[in-house]
């Protein structure tokens, strides 16, 4: 029973901090197109739209004290699946919000909840796909 209850504390730590990051980015002048956005095996945190372009933002939430900033736990495999699904999305999406041009970034917020306090940190285009 205790794995389960790990897994549901993680399942909420998760979502709240994405409710943050999205009250974070919705102050930024984004607006929120999707939460936890599926396609097959593959899922996008938060997809927004601001001024700039569209964003895919991968949401890493914690818990004080850290071990390791929640950033870093974006590595080069989830990237990976972050962009593909992000292709996914893009290729099924409502033409009439964007167009060709539209710049596309791949962001990530790191959220730290420490006692009564929310930190979120915002990497904007925290990393950039390579295109083979």
């Amino acid at each position: 029973m205790a794995g389960s209850t790990s897994i549901r504390g993680k399942k909420v730590l998760g979502r709240r901090g994405e409710d943050e990051a999205c009250l974070y980015l919705v102050g930024k002048g984004h607006t929120i197109l999707e939460r936890n956005w599926r396609t097959s095996h593959l899922e996008i945190d938060i997809v927004s739209l601001d001024k700039n372009g569209i964003h895919f933002v991968e949401v890493k939430s914690r818990t004080a004290p850290l071990e390791a900033d929640p950033q870093d736990s974006v590595t080069y495999t989830k990237q990976k699946r972050i962009t593909k699904a992000a292709m996914s999305y893009l290729g099924k999406m409502d033409k009439k919000l964007v167009s060709g041009d539209t710049e596309v970034f791949f962001d990530v917020a790191a959220v730290i909840f420490d006692g009564d306090r929310t930190i979120v940190e915002y990497f904007p285009q925290a990393y950039i796909p390579i295109y083979i």
